[in-house]
């Protein structure tokens, strides 16, 4: 079984769109960016996926600059490649095209010893949602308190 530990959540995702699927995405980094995320040191909030020439890759996303790296330090925000089957990518493609989907990234996170990238098919929330999310939220934060308080 896989050992799995979260080094990054975008909770910013979760209030600007209703994920509709997620898909779980290898990513190509090196050495100094992997020790990095050991410290927990990267931001998903402004990233997104972007698919062209057949290949995944992930922009936006912010990686701090390993401290004891020697004179290699790659740029903290660039494209980092994302492995997925050419099924997944077809897939994804086709729906952002077509349906006007966003595809963006949820999670981040060790398993075993490998970093996956947790990406979800989105649809952006109208302002209405929002709220609506906001009140759902409120609501089952009060039934809570008085289940907690009759206890």
């Amino acid at each position: 079984m896989a050992k799995i530990k979260l080094i990054s959540m975008n909770r910013k995702a979760f209030h600007d769109f209703t994920v509709e699927e997620t898909y779980e995405a290898g990513i190509v980094l090196v050495g100094c960016e992997v020790k990095s995320l050991r410290l927990n040191q990267c931001n998903l909030r402004d990233s997104y996926v972007l698919i062209k020439n057949g290949t995944a890759s992930l922009v936006g996303m912010h990686i701090k600059a390993y401290e004891k790296a020697g004179y290699f330090s790659p740029e903290p925000v660039r494209e980092r490649q994302l492995l997925l089957n050419k099924r997944e990518i077809a897939q994804l493609r086709k729906n952002v095209e077509q349906r006007g989907y966003t595809i963006v990234p949820l999670k981040l996170y060790f398993s075993d010893a490998l970093v996956k990238v947790e990406l979800g098919l989105c649809r952006g929330k109208k302002l209405y949602d929002k709220r609506d999310s906001i009140k759902q939220k409120d609501v089952k934060r009060d039934i809570e308190r008085e289940m907690k308080k009759n206890n």
